[in-house]
């Protein structure tokens, strides 16, 4: 199965939308999006695509020369396939080629497998926000990667250049 990744277009919300819903007690809304797309200067967006169809998506905020992880999610029927890791080196290639050195991302404690996946790729956990999500009223870990053109613990990069 080969992935590739593209930066997100209108034309691929329908699809992103369906995973957000798939993955999130809270989903962003259409309008959410496209004011990321069409109105954000700062936010970066991908897809990862099996052919045309959407099976994940990432996105981040680049200022100057940090980069915030605004959300990350994989179709519920590929997330064993390390489409997730692939994201986020795709997300850490790109952000290195905007001049960034530093990464940061929040996540809920009960999210373990995310909390593993970022920690695999050097993030630390470094705060939290309280009661951050509003849904639940669970807090965010505040994770932070720094040296971000540095090596990936337990990473291969080249991933990115084979198929998952």
């Amino acid at each position: 199965m080969k992935v590739t990744f593209e930066e997100m277009r209108p034309a691929h919300l329908e699809q992103v939308l369906n995973i957000e819903k798939k993955s999130f007690p809270s989903p962003w809304s259409l309008d959410a999006f496209r004011s990321e797309l069409l109105q954000n200067r700062f936010a970066l967006y991908i897809v990862a695509l099996l052919g045309e169809k959407v099976v994940g998506y990432a996105g981040m905020w680049v200022i100057i020369d940090e980069a915030h992880i605004t959300n990350l999610a994989v179709s519920p029927a590929h997330r064993t396939n390390k489409i997730g890791r692939a994201l986020m080196l795709e997300m850490i290639r790109r952000a290195v080629l905007s001049g960034v050195v530093r990464m940061t991302l929040e996540v809920r404690p009960s999210n373990r497998i995310a909390r593993r996946l970022y920690a695999s790729l050097g993030f630390e956990e470094k705060g939290t926000r309280k009661r951050y999500y509003t849904d639940t009223g669970e807090d965010a870990i505040i994770m932070w990667k720094n040296d971000l053109a540095g090596p990936v613990p337990a990473g291969r990069p080249r991933c990115l250049e084979r198929s998952l």
